[in-house]
């Protein structure tokens, strides 16, 4: 979760458990596209008002702010160690929670993380992330024109649509991207990423340092400079990428982010055949 100021990554082997329920395929979830980030309200028996969830595809798993469980009263789970951006950090695994956004099922077991230092760059109160876990087994469409997630049982392709593979990376996805029409490497695909891309790199000069936080690195400035950024045969340029001298993920070469995802009408993430399309607006 990484492009505001939250300074984990929810990285570790809980997966196998965390699964939702199977949406039917009229099934959709609106958003609030703010902050460049995926901003979803979730509901729950225990609290009156909805619960702000963000969408984030570089979780592995979903998360509740460890305030919320508190004041939902909610178990907080076993004590587990949690890795994450330059740092680890203390959580709760499982707890449980019967939670549902759009009327969809969610993921009925949730990490409990303190997300204060995130929520503090945030303009509302922040209680958890639906991340990867979400998912698993289905084909999720994100329509940055009309503001829904919806689901499909399948993918009708258009001759203008860009269609990359995906290849997982723990729970996520990671996406191959060319920078500056250098080899191609793979990069997170990241909706908790409100900025375009944050680059791995020891060879890209920078121009300056940016003060907004970025890929949950809270009180560090990220260098900054602009890319030429190819997704397929499409060429974008002057993008404004963060740079980073070491690896943020193992295996990884950086984080595709909202800021140029939102370039797009829909973005559709195929869990099933491990694929990425993107039409253009």
């Amino acid at each position: 979760m990484r492009t505001f100021g939250m300074p984990f990554l929810i990285c570790f082997a809980l997966f196998g458990e965390a699964k939702a329920a199977s949406p039917t395929p009229t099934v959709s979830i609106p958003f609030e596209y703010s902050e460049g980030l995926l901003w979803v309200q979730v509901e729950v028996p225990q609290s009156a008002r909805p619960l702000n969830f963000l969408f984030d595809t570089g979780a592995e798993i979903s998360v509740l702010n460890a305030d919320t469980v508190t004041a939902l009263g909610l178990a907080a789970g076993s004590e587990i160690q949690v890795q994450g951006v330059e740092t680890a950090t203390t959580g709760h695994w499982p707890v449980q929670l019967a939670a549902k956004a759009g009327g969809l099922a969610l993921p009925t077991k949730y990490l409990s993380l303190d997300l204060s230092r995130l929520a503090q760059s945030c303009s509302r109160p922040l209680d958890g992330l639906l991340g990867a876990d979400f998912m698993a087994g289905k084909i999720v469409e994100i329509d940055f024109s009309t503001h829904l997630i919806r689901f499909r049982e399948k993918i009708s392709l258009a001759k203008t649509d860009i269609e990359l593979p995906l290849k997982a990376s723990g729970q996520c996805f990671c996406v191959p991207l060319r920078v500056n029409h250098g080899a191609k490497q793979w990069v997170r695909l990241d909706t908790g990423c409100a900025t375009a891309l944050q680059w791995v790199t020891a060879d890209a000069g920078v121009a300056a340092k940016s003060t907004k936080p970025a890929i949950g690195l809270a009180g560090l400035a990220i260098p900054q400079t602009q890319t030429t950024v190819s997704l397929g045969g499409k060429q974008f340029d002057q993008i404004p990428t963060g740079i980073h001298r070491r690896v943020i993920f193992a295996g990884e070469s950086g984080l595709l982010g909202n800021g140029l995802l939102n370039l797009f009408k829909t973005v559709t993430i195929d869990t099933q055949t491990k694929r990425l399309v993107l039409s253009p607006m």
